[in-house]
């Protein structure tokens, strides 16, 4: 099982620290991180928090599902690691 999780629907509003922030009592976090705009640094919407355990990303994840942060409903989903392609 995985220990990232993908967050969706983020607020622009939206940090890498507040998004720590909101998941923290679920487990040691080990990164976590808004996407950004290569250009403008403006967020995309979503991001990725790594949790220490699979355990813990497994209840982040069904505790987080459908819940609101900054004021939109996030969709909460193990990350799924596919190669880049070049």
């Amino acid at each position: 099982m995985s220990r990232k999780l993908f967050v969706g629907g983020l607020a622009w509003a939206t940090n890498d620290e507040s998004l720590k922030k909101a998941f923290d009592e679920f487990g040691v976090i080990e990164e976590a991180n808004v996407v950004c705009e290569r250009d403008s640094g403006r967020s995309r919407g979503f991001g990725f928090v790594t949790f220490e355990t699979a355990e813990s990303a497994k209840a982040a994840q069904e505790a987080m599902h459908g819940q609101e942060i900054d004021g939109r409903q996030l969709r909460v989903d193990f990350a799924n690691s596919k190669p880049r392609e070049n």
